[in-house]
């Protein structure tokens, strides 16, 4: 039986890390990666190491400084993110456990769970009661264009992915049918195409797309609408032929149990940052089995890997990878599957070049 370790301080640093291709989406464009690196340190030499993700670099430095504050607000503590996880509720019931606060609050946790796996000296997926194994990925693009949209296409399925994703919303529908006929014509009438309108649409539009989309062979819609409008979702699900994902903007489990309530959704694709870490990821993974729900992951495919190495109703593996370059063993992937790391813990261990070149 090993000593559960006692957290003894924490370091968070800021990067700024730079994107093979930007996320063009129809709302906006995430033009780097800007990223909060976490590193919880304990009384027995482990580190546990994390990121978060920041979307925009204007919340960088403020999501820094709270996961310092928040991180030794528990110095003395012992890693058991259960009880911890109990705690943030308590204390930051009033403020709201939204937000930069979940953010936060999630980089910590999965923190939290690498030190206990690296304790056992097992993999994440080991110590929650499954096995390592490779997990199906898509490849992850965006509002490309024909021409790049096409040539990333061809290079995922060399690669040997059997589904890609795109991001539409051009402004017309014509242009969102064109580059879906494109890129069907790339791929093949076997390697899946997964659409993302990144909650571009009103209802009555999404519903007109939708239903235009419909001979095309999409195997999912994403966000067609606001995501937090359940209703419009539901109402959109009940018009569409084809089946209806959300979930990455849901934050902490109780998020999605509103939308599964509302019958807003086909399919569930949580981000372990905004579901509450691994801890939040674990009961999201119990609403979706019990329900009967496929769930994906989004980004975060590294410690992603393990959570859907024991989700009952895993589904697809999101492959983006937005911190590979500050990593010094980035998330393999062979025959478009996701290598669930053997090593003891998640498998992040940080490229201390690569963090001071990117560093804000």
């Amino acid at each position: 039986m090993h000593d559960v370790p006692n957290i003894t301080g924490i370091q968070a640093r800021a990067v700024n890390v730079p994107l093979e291709f930007p996320v063009r989406t129809s709302v906006g464009v995430v033009a780097t990666s800007p990223l909060v690196l976490i590193d919880l340190e304990t009384d027995q030499g482990m580190v546990g190491r994390s990121y978060v993700f920041t979307y925009t670099p204007i919340a960088l430095q403020a999501t820094r400084v709270l996961v310092e504050s928040i991180g030794n607000a528990l110095v003395g503590q012992p890693v058991v993110p259960f009880e911890i996880d109990k705690g943030f509720s308590q204390r930051f019931r009033l403020l709201g456990r939204t937000g930069l606060t979940t953010m936060a609050c999630a980089g910590i946790d999965m923190a939290l769970w690498d030190i206990l796996a690296k304790a056992q000296d097992v993999p994440l997926a080991t110590l929650l009661g499954g096995a390592p194994k490779n997990i199906p990925a898509y490849d992850s693009h965006s509002m490309d264009g024909i021409e790049i949209g096409t040539q990333r296409a061809a290079r995922a399925v060399e690669q040997g992915h059997r589904a890609i994703k795109t991001k539409i919303g051009y402004r017309t529908l014509a242009q969102d049918l064109e580059i879906v006929r494109a890129l069907r014509k790339t791929i093949g009438p076997d390697v899946e195409l997964l659409v993302d309108y990144n909650q571009g649409l009103t209802v009555p539009e999404a519903i007109r797309r939708i239903r235009a989309l419909e001979g095309e062979g999409i195997s999912w819609v994403e966000e067609p609408t606001l995501q937090e409008d359940l209703l419009g979702h539901a109402e959109i699900r009940r018009c569409s032929g084809i089946p209806i994902q959300m979930g990455e903007n849901w934050c902490e489990p109780t998020d999605m149990q509103r939308a599964l309530d509302a019958r807003a959704c086909d399919l569930a694709m949580p981000d372990v940052m905004k579901i509450g870490g691994v801890t939040g990821w674990l009961k999201a993974a119990a609403l979706a089995q019990a329900r009967g729900i496929p769930m994906s992951s989004h980004i975060f495919q590294e410690i992603s890997v393990h959570l859907l190495a024991v989700t009952p109703t895993a589904h697809w593996l999101e492959r983006m990878d937005l911190a590979g370059a500050v990593l010094a063993n980035p998330l393999k992937f062979v025959d478009g599957h996701g290598q669930c790391p053997t090593d003891p813990g998640v498998g992040i261990d940080w490229n201390e070049e690569a963090v001071a070149r990117f560093a804000v």
